[in-house]
């Protein structure tokens, strides 16, 4: 965010800017915060361009100070990505060589953004007198949007007393129809207000859709690899009992299940959720809980105290929905809680009900409080000194997926400062043996062995994919250029082809088109991708493929893909 603009600063009394200083070297940086402290400005320091561009993703700096010579990633390519986001585009960059750059250098440095250069050794007086007259037309530039935004609402007020006035002419010359001329108004206004507002309705629900289409897809993409790395670990060593490998296939999973969350979202207020329901545990519910939440917990030096019964409860029951419940209740109990608090979490069964409490000793709720905390978007504090972010949903999600599983939820508590108690009651029921979540297990496939190409250039998604079907008794080989798809088939000649859509140069729906025209259906054309709405698969379908997996692709249908050939693509499996 900017640095807070006041209507009386004074020269005596200037908000601080923020100057970002890039250098990989320590020294040089020590060198410029000793040059620009006189300066009175917020200086901020990063040692490379990867994290200079990660500070500039959390704040607003008035100027950089951008060494061209840096390992990795240099000066001239830091400005060039800055200057390609649209909130960056015109924030100034001074550049710090020690080499003497060539007029060419100098042309491609001021393309890219540059307002100066600065040479090593600095000269002081010049760098100070550089960044102070760029970080005062910041500050001019700031105070300026001010007083636009001033004028802009006197402006307003101006127009508005105008209507007023005209509008009483008015109504003193049209007397006797002045009142039905006013109803007709009201109505146009009501009427074009309502068309705007349904037509921004739809809008935002269409960016809405497309934003939670494109996050689930960026998400998914980095968790191919890892889901496809713990099933080769997985199927090297299928009687391996190491609870670590465990714990990552359960964690894995349960993430998983969060990013399809984030599609359900837009299903929340329509009722839409289904739960998968199975006998389940409930300690084990509440393991999975647990590590959901304690890097929160952790991270606010709070205690967490578990009361549970020795003997299992059994449940029939959603396992992740019911664990993304109590979840949220421990979240919720960090977030609102001093450092170093003290959280509860006990159980109990009674008169055929589960009962579960998670308890603090935070900020506590009014009674008004306790009657709304349940509301969508309702967020209890939201001070600054509080604020940990969030949606305001968490709650909400909490009372849903309670009541689906036939259970409700309350909450209590004694006052502001006094904490907050929220109970769960739930029916019991199931088998008491239940185990959730079990390792995965993969039901065996047939012996024959087929030629199999992947294509993805992700390298990372692409060889974890295919050490996995290798690892399944089939001939593999992975390929990164979607360009040389066709000459890797003509030498290869797989039978099965596991192709990645979002490919930069080529996509896998033009790699897919040319597969079929040149193959026919000798071929069987599995996409792998990070897009799984109803659209995404009707284009692959159109596109020449047999099959639409969803990254990160499930082991078992890649599996039947191989063992069984075609399937239709409707009945394909997806995370």
């Amino acid at each position: 965010m900017a640095p807070a603009l006041s209507a009386t600063t004074t020269t005596t009394a200037v908000a601080a800017v923020k100057i970002l200083l890039v250098d990989d070297q320590p020294g040089r940086l020590l060198t410029y915060r000793a040059i620009l402290e006189p300066l009175g400005e917020d200086l901020v320091d990063a040692r490379s361009g990867m994290e200079a561009l990660k500070l500039l993703m959390e704040d607003e700096y008035a100027v950089i100070l951008l060494d061209v010579n840096m390992p990795v990633m240099d000066g001239f390519e830091t400005a060039t990505l800055i200057h390609q986001h649209p909130r960056f585009e015109n924030t100034p960059i001074i550049f710090v060589t020690a080499v003497n750059l060539s007029d060419l250098d100098r042309l491609r440095g001021y393309k890219l953004g540059a307002v100066d250069y600065v040479m090593v050794p600095v000269i002081p007086e010049i760098m100070r007198t550089k960044v102070s007259v760029l970080a005062e037309l910041y500050r001019k530039r700031r105070e300026l949007q001010v007083a636009n935004a001033s004028l802009e609402a006197a402006h307003r007020e101006l127009e508005q007393e105008k209507a007023n006035e005209l509008e009483r002419l008015n109504a003193s010359l049209r007397a006797a129809n002045s009142e039905l001329e006013l109803r007709n108004r009201d109505l146009l206004i009501e009427n074009k207000e309502r068309t705007r507002a349904e037509r921004q309705l739809r809008e935002a629900d269409q960016r809405k859709d497309e934003f939670l289409a494109t996050l689930a897809h960026e998400l998914r993409n980095p968790l191919a690899p890892l889901q496809n790395a713990l099933a080769v670990r997985r199927l090297r060593a299928p009687d391996d009992h190491d609870p670590l490998l465990s714990m990552m296939e359960r964690q894995l999973s349960l993430l998983v299940r969060m990013i399809e969350d984030l599609l359900d979202i837009a299903r929340i207020t329509r009722g839409k959720l289904t739960l998968r329901r199975a006998s389940t545990v409930l300690q084990d519910v509440i393991g999975a809980a647990v590590d959901t939440a304690r890097p929160l917990i952790d991270q606010g030096g709070h205690t967490l105290a578990l009361h549970l019964p020795d003997e299992p409860i059994a449940l029939d029951a959603d396992h992740a929905r019911l664990a993304q419940v109590f979840a949220n209740l421990l979240n919720n109990a960090a977030k609102y809680s001093d450092p170093d608090g003290r959280i509860e979490l006990g159980a109990a069964l009674e008169d055929g009900l589960v009962h579960v409490w998670v308890s603090d000793r935070g900020i506590g709720l009014t009674t008004e409080q306790m009657e709304t905390v349940f509301e969508m978007f309702r967020q209890v504090d939201t001070t600054v000194e509080r604020s940990r972010g969030g949606l305001g949903i968490g709650l909400t999600l909490v009372q849903r997926l309670t009541e689906m599983h036939g259970g409700r939820v309350e909450v209590h508590s004694d006052g502001p400062g006094h904490g907050s108690t929220f109970r769960v009651h739930l029916p019991c029921g199931g088998a008491t043996d239940a185990a959730q979540p079990a390792a995965p297990t993969v039901r065996d496939a047939t012996s024959v062995s087929r030629r199999v190409l992947v294509v993805d250039d992700n390298h990372d998604a692409a060889d974890t994919l295919a050490m996995m079907v290798r690892l399944l008794g089939h001939e593999t080989r992975a390929v990164y250029d979607p360009l040389s798809v066709e000459t890797e088939v003509a030498g290869f000649a797989p039978e099965i082809v596991f192709l990645d859509v979002g490919m930069p140069g080529r996509s896998g729906y033009d790699v897919a088109r040319a597969l079929r025209d040149a193959h026919g259906d000798t071929l069987v054309i599995v996409a792998v991708t990070g897009w799984g709405q109803p659209e995404d698969r009707q284009r692959t379908l159109q596109a020449g493929f047999d099959h639409h997996l969803v990254k990160p692709p499930d082991i078992q249908a890649i599996m039947d893909i191989c063992s069984k050939g075609l399937r239709p693509l409707a009945e394909d499996a997806s995370q």
